[in-house]
């Protein structure tokens, strides 16, 4: 998890300054990192997931450079390699049952693929107003599509199944992008922030923030992009 956040971090703290309560330290929550892996500094990540045994998986994005990947954790090397159309902007990552299921930006489609060599096995249509970010819990797949929504699809239709409208202190959180499954919870990264909202899964209610500017000024302190470039390129789009 503290891997793909260093791909997807924001720029301010405007957003949940916006509806965040005066007095609400107990749902405030920090970080440490742990460890450092190196990484493609190519990659435009906008999907990571840890499969273990020292594997990630990969899902990056711009048009004409989008792919899925499979890397090895401690040397950052691609092992396996499979591009995507031209003109498809690749989004979220899961894996489910042995397989990887991927979402675009800016449509409705969505991809699936093996684990082993990667090969596209299927094509899907979901009923998201976009793809943005993905994560399972081993029953459903949990979607985002930049709105307040997070979506729950079928892993045998990928339809629609269920929607929640994440909140905090009654008010909507927009920009939910990457997901993560954690503690029977969904930790969505909010797009151009440096939070990250664990949210309740019995009624979309944010239960607590963890904030990260420390990271970001570390890593540009260290001389590090860390993702400036998406927020510009999709705020210009």
């Amino acid at each position: 998890m503290c891997i793909s956040v260093v791909f997807l971090l924001g720029i301010s703290l405007n957003i949940l300054i916006s509806f965040a309560c005066v007095d609400c330290s107990p749902k405030i929550y920090s970080i440490q990192v742990p460890n450092e892996f190196p990484h493609d500094p190519k990659a435009f990540t906008e999907g990571l997931l840890y499969a273990g045994n020292g594997t990630l998986y990969e899902s990056t994005g711009l048009y004409r450079k989008s792919s899925v990947r499979r890397v090895a954790l401690h040397t950052g090397k691609v092992e396996a390699l499979q591009k995507m159309d031209d003109s498809y902007f690749g989004e979220g990552l899961t894996m489910f049952e042995k397989r990887l299921f991927q979402v675009t930006w800016l449509t409705k489609t969505g991809f699936i693929y093996d684990t082993n060599d990667l090969s596209k096995i299927g094509k899907f249509t979901h009923g998201m107003d976009d793809g943005w970010g993905l994560a399972t819990n081993g029953k459903v797949l949990f979607g985002s599509d930049g709105t307040s929504a997070l979506y729950q699809l079928d892993p045998k239709t990928l339809k629609v199944i269920g929607k929640q409208i994440v909140r905090y202190n009654g008010h909507e959180v927009h920009y939910l992008n990457e997901l993560e499954f954690v503690n029977d919870e969904i930790w969505a990264n909010v797009w151009q922030t440096d939070c990250i909202a664990r949210i309740s899964l019995k009624d979309g209610s944010v239960l607590g923030w963890i904030l990260l500017p420390n990271l970001r000024e570390g890593l540009i302190a260290a001389g590090h992009n860390v993702s400036i470039s998406q927020i510009i390129y999709k705020s210009s789009l």
